[in-house]
């Protein structure tokens, strides 16, 4: 199962061409409600099925078994069951969304903010000098449980656990096309009416309190 989803994960990383951060209490708006519906499903399958057949799901009701190393009111997070690599962590929240940009921004912010002292101690754990922080998202991007989640992948010097690695990345070409795209993607951003103001607020207030 580790080496499956290596390939799957490889093939889209390939270049073919040219103190607890809980104590500081969840961000303002973030729910922090458990999954309610029944679950099913395993983690070696797709599932799309909403909160019925997650296995996520399953596991923050505490219905399906996982090797837990943090849980706050917004999140959990466990072991990989089929690990990249040792000590291979996924953060989860507790909230169910299919996608990362369903993901309420607020519970996105909590879920970041336990990056770095995790990181810390799974690298510690594991004796790794690095970590490489992944998420899939969507289908063509290697996602395989449809239920917002982030890796946390260890990794050593030398480990070559990317093909991509060994590889040359191709300089981008300051042309009309890469022009075309950096234009319509700022179109796109500046035409969101998504409101962070709450949640960059709160996170603001902690960076000064913090200095």
């Amino acid at each position: 199962m580790a080496q499956r989803r290596l390939a799957v994960l490889s093939s889209h990383l390939t270049q073919t061409g040219p103190a607890p951060p809980s104590a500081l209490g969840p961000p303002p708006g973030v729910s922090t409600s458990r999954c309610s519906s029944d679950g099913g499903g395993g983690g070696g399958e797709i599932e799309r099925g909403g909160e019925k057949g997650c296995v996520f799901c399953r596991i923050i009701r505490g219905e399906s078994p996982a090797f837990k190393l943090y849980e706050d009111d917004v999140c959990i997070c466990i072991l990989d069951s089929s690990p990249l690599s040792l000590g291979h962590s996924l953060i989860i929240p507790k909230l169910h969304s299919p996608s990362l940009e369903s993901t309420p921004p607020p519970v996105v912010a909590a879920m970041c903010s336990k990056i770095p002292i995790l990181s810390s101690c799974i690298m510690k754990a594991t004796q790794s000098d690095s970590f490489n922080l992944l998420v899939n998202n969507g289908l063509a991007a290697g996602q395989v449980i449809f239920h917002t989640h982030l890796h946390i992948i260890p990794r050593k010097t030398g480990d070559k656990l990317w093909p991509s690695e060994s590889l040359r990345r191709q300089p981008m070409e300051s042309n009309a096309e890469t022009v075309d795209l950096v234009n319509s993607i700022q179109d796109l951003v500046s035409s969101l009416s998504i409101d962070n103001c709450q949640c960059d607020s709160w996170i603001a207030a902690k960076i000064r309190s913090h200095k």
